[in-house]
């Protein structure tokens, strides 16, 4: 798929910002085709100095951007944003709030110069009594209960990746898409916000059905009772583990049927997974122990013949070496900071069976900041003054 292929050609974004939300809905559009131009201090965006469980959010969010690296708190560099900014389809930005009002890029500014433009913010919280309050990601998932499914009941405990940051990207770019498409009718932009919280309480949202639906609250995931009889993690000879599912009335005799468990079989108080889920007790028993005979990839290989739903319990590092994501484009090779190569993540979209690549490498500090002024008018003496100036970093 050439450039010009690419879904989101030609739309011109402008990204103000730091972490992962910001970033994830920057790298989404980027991936899709959009220019995205990643504006940062002089210094560098601080997520590229992060350590520990941060080390990995500018390699991963960033891919496919260009960097202006520019003083944003000086009139001059003010002034060359705002002439970007002029003709812009799409800005995003995640800082705290009042932030971009105080450099004069807030959106009411801004949609006086460009009418068209679409200004997508990622906060903590949309509006009503919070929406002032700093939050992180494990701040909403606390406070939207997803800590407590995710842990025990007395151990809160967050999901093991950055999942609603991501998750309100991704509505985040929805919006945005949205308001595109309501741009194409009335030439007007607007404003998008897309928040932490309410991500939070919408992925719960199931949970609160339950609740409104049996008038029981739904324990952590930790000690729920399964919708289904089998549905479990499983030991195997090899001292590795596998987790199994059996979700349908068909699927328990395909898998009774390939794991020789006649008896199981043969009883009709056993025919149907309501009947099934009242006899775990009597059942998993079992099937534990007709599992532990087999190793890991024996085990695997008999799951997936049968066609039940099952997965080794992977590490992320493990990943790297998977066939699946290695055979058709579900890695993107980058260059870290520092040289090294790596591969991450694509994005998971598929359309017209391609997949979505790189086209530009992580940016380096301010490495295409001659090349944006350059295309948006300004000559090489203005921009050596600049320079000169310490305004911009090229």
């Amino acid at each position: 798929m050439t450039e010009q292929e690419l879904p989101l050609a030609g739309l011109k974004v402008i990204e103000f910002t730091h972490m992962v939300m910001g970033p994830s809905i920057g790298l989404i559009l980027a991936d899709m085709g959009a220019q995205v131009s990643k504006v940062e201090p002089v210094e560098g965006d601080n997520t590229r100095r992060l350590t520990g469980s941060g080390a990995g959010y500018f390699a991963m969010y960033n891919r496919n951007k260009k960097s202006l690296a520019i003083d944003v708190k000086s009139a001059a560099g003010r002034q060359v944003v705002l002439d970007l900014l002029a003709d812009a389809d799409v800005l995003i930005e995640n800082f705290r709030g009042g932030a971009m009002d105080e450099l004069g890029f807030g959106y009411e500014a801004l949609a006086a110069i460009n009418p068209r433009l679409i200004y997508c913010s990622g906060k903590g919280f949309l509006s009503g009594p919070y929406e002032s309050r700093t939050a992180l990601d494990e701040v909403a998932q606390m406070m939207g209960g997803l800590a407590y499914m995710t842990g025990l009941p007395d151990k809160p405990m967050r999901a093991g990746a950055s999942v609603i940051d991501v998750t309100g990207a991704m509505f985040g770019v929805i919006g945005i898409l949205g308001a595109l498409e309501q741009r194409r009718r009335s030439g007007l932009g607007q404003y998008v916000k897309t928040s932490l919280y309410e991500t939070t309480a919408f992925l719960v949202g199931q949970h609160m059905a339950q609740f409104a639906a049996t008038g029981k609250a739904a324990p952590p995931m930790s000690v729920r009772q399964s919708a289904w009889a089998v549905y479990d993690v499983f030991e195997t000879s090899d001292g590795e583990r596998v987790f199994a599912a059996v979700v349908s009335d068909t699927q328990w005799r395909k898998f009774c049927e390939s794991f020789g468990l006649a008896e199981f079989l043969a009883d009709p108080t056993l025919a149907k997974n309501t009947e099934r889920v009242r006899q775990r007790e009597r059942t998993i028993p079992v099937i534990r122990e007709r599992f532990k005979r087999l190793d890991k990839a024996g085990l695997m290989a008999q799951l997936e013949a049968t066609g039940l739903p099952f997965a080794p319990i992977a590490k992320p590092e493990e990943l790297f070496d998977d066939p699946h994501l290695n055979a058709a484009g579900g890695l993107v090779g980058i260059t870290l900071q520092d040289g090294r190569t790596t591969k991450l993540p694509a994005l998971p979209i598929e359309m017209a069976g391609r997949r979505f690549g790189l086209r530009h490498d992580l940016p380096q500090i301010g490495a295409n900041s001659r090349e944006l002024l350059l295309a948006r008018g300004l000559s090489p003496a203005e921009i050596d003054a600049l320079v000169e100036q310490g305004v911009i970093r090229p």
